[in-house]
């Protein structure tokens, strides 16, 4: 069952830095510029975009700061990605 956890985190985390690089590209910044901006390494910026970073909640504060939209958009935008039915409540 451990796999199947593992799965359904890794899919919410690739989904979520999906739609963070969506809205990067949107805005017509750089990895270079947005990271600076939100005062994260630009490592860890391209890591969140491609779902290889499992990252802090401060750290997806400060890329919504970075985006300068509402954090609540992006949570709202990765339940619309995942569905109404997606939970991660089964990974311990």
């Amino acid at each position: 069952m451990q796999d199947g956890n593992n799965k359904k985190a890794q899919e919410l985390i690739k989904a979520l830095g999906s739609i963070i690089q969506k809205h990067r590209k949107e805005q017509g910044k750089s990895i270079y510029k947005i990271s600076a901006e939100a005062e994260l390494p630009k490592a860890t910026w391209r890591e969140i975009e491609i779902g290889k970073n499992n990252f802090r909640f401060i750290t997806l504060w400060k890329i919504a700061e970075g985006l300068d939209i509402p954090l609540a958009t992006l949570i709202n935008e990765l339940t619309q990605e995942l569905g109404e039915d997606f939970s991660l409540s089964d990974i311990k």
